[in-house]
Parts: C-alpha cells; sequence; structure tokens
C-alpha cells in the first residue's frame, strides 16, 4: 500500500471521513516522515519546568534522537539547547546535574554560560593560548532551540518554522485564562511514568474523547455518565472533552484541596482534557491540574510523564498530603485502564485490510480533528 495517496479521504468532513492508514502507525518510513513535518516542525512537549528549578539546573532530553538540554539560567530562565559541543560535537551533559560554573565540554573544555554563549576555548590556539584570529567565539554559542514554558510544560520547536507559542496557542490560552495562575507541584509521588507499547497517536486519540468512559472506565463512568461530557474541538489547533459532573476528591473528614483563585462557576463542576497538538495532554479542575508530554520512543513505544499540580504549596498545606496521595492514586488507575486499548489499537492497526476505520459523527469528532491535523501537516510537508 502506498501510503502517500492514501490522505485525501482523512481531511474529507467527519461524517464521511476515513481514520489515518495503518502505515501511520507501523511504518517506519512514514514514522520518520511525521516525526520531521508533525513533531518537529511543530511546538512539542519535551519536559516539565519543575525538573529545573533553580538556576544551574540541567536536564538533558533524547527526542526523537535529537539530544537537547533543558537549562535554569541565572535569571531563573528555562532555556532550551542542542546538547552538542560547537568543537567536536560531544554530548555536553548527560544526566540531569546542577552546574556551578559553566557547561563544559569534558572532551577539550570548551565552555558555555547557561545562556548558551561560548565563554573559553582553552588552548585553541595552541598551548597556553586560549584564543585564535579565525575562532570567533561569538558565532560559536550554543544551537539555541525554540521553547516556551506553558502551565510548566517545556515545548519546543525544532524547525524553528512554527507561528510564536502564544500566536498558535492563543485560542487554548484565551480558553483557560482563569488558569494562568501558580501551579505549586507535590513532589515525587505526583510524578506516574506509564509505559505504552503503541505509536504515540493513539495515545492522544484515545484521551481526547469520551466515548470509551463506559466501557473502560467504568468507576468514573458510575458517576460522570457519558451523557454528562461534551466535545471540544478547534480545527487545525486541539480537541478534548469536558464534563460537567467533576466532583471534588475528599478526605475522610471531608476536606477537599483549594481551589484556584477567581475560577467562573463553570468550573463548580466542570472540568476539561484537551490534547494540544502535537503530543500534549492537559487536565483542568477547580483545585488541580495535570499535564502528560507522551514521548515517542519508536514507532510502536510510548512513555507518558504525568505530572499533578495543585494552586498551593505542599510545604503550606502538609494536611493535605494523604490526599494528594489518593488523587494520584486515582489517576494512575484510571491512566492505566486506557492501556488496554492504545496497546490493543496498536496491535490492530497490524492488520492489513483495516482501512482507518470510521468515525462516529457525533461521538467522535476530536479524534477526527486530530487525524485531520496529522494527516494536513503531512501533506504539506510532501507539497513543499
Amino acid at each position: 500500500m502506498n501510503a502517500f495517496s492514501e490522505l485525501a479521504p482523512v481531511m474529507t468532513g467527519l461524517s464521511k471521513a476515513r481514520g489515518l492508514p495503518n502505515e501511520h502507525y507501523v511504518s517506519k518510513q512514514v514514522f520518520e516522515e511525521e516525526k520531521r513535518s508533525v513533531l518537529f516542525a511543530n511546538w512539542s512537549g519535551i519536559g516539565f519546568g519543575k525538573d529545573i528549578p533553580l538556576p544551574g539546573d540541567a536536564k538533558p532530553i533524547d527526542f526523537l534522537g535529537m539530544p537537547l538540554l533543558m537549562v535554569c539560567d541565572r535569571d531563573g530562565l528555562i532555556n532550551v539547547f542542542q546538547n552538542t559541543c560547537r568543537h567536536r560535537g560531544m554530548i555536553l551533559v548527560d544526566e540531569p546535574t546542577r552546574i556551578t560554573g559553566a557547561i563544559r565540554c569534558r572532551y577539550h573544555s570548551w565552555c558555555y554560560a547557561l545562556s548558551g554563549e561560548l565563554r573559553a576555548t582553552p588552548h585553541v590556539g595552541g598551548p597556553g593560548h586560549n584564543t585564535h584570529e579565525d575562532i570567533n567565539r561569538a558565532e560559536l554559542g550554543l544551537f539555541r532551540i525554540r521553547s516556551y514554558v506553558w502551565h510548566d510544560v517545556v515545548f519546543v520547536n525544532i524547525s524553528g518554522d512554527a507561528p510564536d507559542f502564544e500566536e498558535d496557542k492563543s485560542d487554548l490560552m484565551a480558553r483557560w485564562a482563569e488558569f494562568e495562575q501558580p501551579l505549586h507541584h507535590a513532589g515525587d509521588g505526583s510524578s506516574l511514568k506509564l509505559a505504552v507499547k503503541s505509536n504515540w497517536k493513539l495515545a492522544v486519540e484515545n484521551y481526547c474523547e469520551s466515548y470509551h468512559l463506559p466501557w473502560i472506565h467504568p468507576g468514573l463512568n458510575s458517576y460522570s455518565r457519558l451523557e454528562d461530557h461534551y466535545n471540544i474541538e478547534k480545527p487545525d489547533a486541539y480537541s478534548g472533552q469536558g464534563t460537567l459532573v467533576y466532583r471534588q476528591l475528599k478526605a475522610e473528614d471531608g476536606s477537599v484541596f483549594p481551589d484556584f483563585t477567581g475560577l467562573g462557576d463553570k468550573w463548580n463542576e466542570g472540568a476539561e482534557y484537551i490534547a494540544v497538538y502535537p503530543n500534549v495532554l492537559l487536565g483542568v479542575h477547580r483545585d488541580h491540574f495535570f499535564a502528560i508530554v507522551l514521548e515517542p520512543v519508536d514507532l510502536e513505544n510510548t512513555i507518558e510523564h504525568i505530572e499533578l499540580y495543585y494552586p498551593q504549596d505542599v510545604a503550606a498545606s502538609p494536611d493535605h498530603d494523604g490526599l494528594r496521595a489518593a488523587n494520584a492514586t486515582q489517576w494512575k488507575s484510571v491512566f492505566e485502564e486506557d492501556i488496554i486499548v492504545v496497546e490493543g489499537m496498536q496491535k490492530g492497526r497490524h492488520g492489513t485490510l483495516f482501512d482507518g476505520g470510521r468515525f462516529s459523527p457525533a461521538m467522535d469528532g476530536p479524534t477526527h480533528n486530530f487525524h485531520h491535523w496529522v494527516a494536513s501537516q503531512v501533506d504539506k510537508a510532501r507539497a513543499a
């Protein structure tokens, strides 16, 4: 089957459309194509600011084979660089660390500021000569990767060609403007990691629809029924689902988490779960927030990095430690329930007769929205 001739049925209207062809889940060639046209060409999530909170903190990231380095500079700003020395291409940092001085290459000790500038080139002009007329340090700083931190997720645009983040995500940022307030991570117990044997896109597809709730999440569905949900669709940007009956978790004494400040009545019993294309999944509630970065390890393996956040600093609310642990356990259970279907869809995509499937015109709008966006990104790159 020729993957290059199968996208038109995906980009038609929902009631007639088919899903992405099998090749987009099982072909190494198409995976490499999507890496460039979908993940590198847009604002993809690679990590979290909470992992590098202090000046000098650095964390290396392997993003689809691209060596990246997240660094908190002296001003507390997060920078992302290619994790490669400009001299001979040596990896600069190979494990999370706190840099007290400069970023130093172990090979020949070229040194870089936390803001990326090349600061030292020992013996570059010969023994004892640390400069050379042909080596212009100003031109040899680390390769900076466009980055933006939103809700603690570190987004990058590898190609450098995407619109500015605030322009690209303006609609969603406006939709959730009430949640533009400090987020407090709750420590190791609020960090979850799940390994899933599937293509990364299937995790997005499953997340952004509520159609599967009655069968896959019976506990959740017992009080948040299918009819209590609504679809969220912004063409070419994001999609997901919301609930009208969010129920706050309560401790045995009846206490709950404090709310984010200044929220409208919509959020008293409402919550929303949105896939920010391509690979970030976010959830907002009156009393907590979560972010999931999908790490596409390879064609058929994905790691879900899940972080939970609250309106109140952990140190200021030790009485909620048990409630935070219970919340993490509850979400972990929900996310684990999805694994069987996401992995099952991956296995099913090896069925050569599968034609991309059909969408429910009433229930699958968010999923089709994502398929349409992926297909349009690939099609645009093919036409270039």
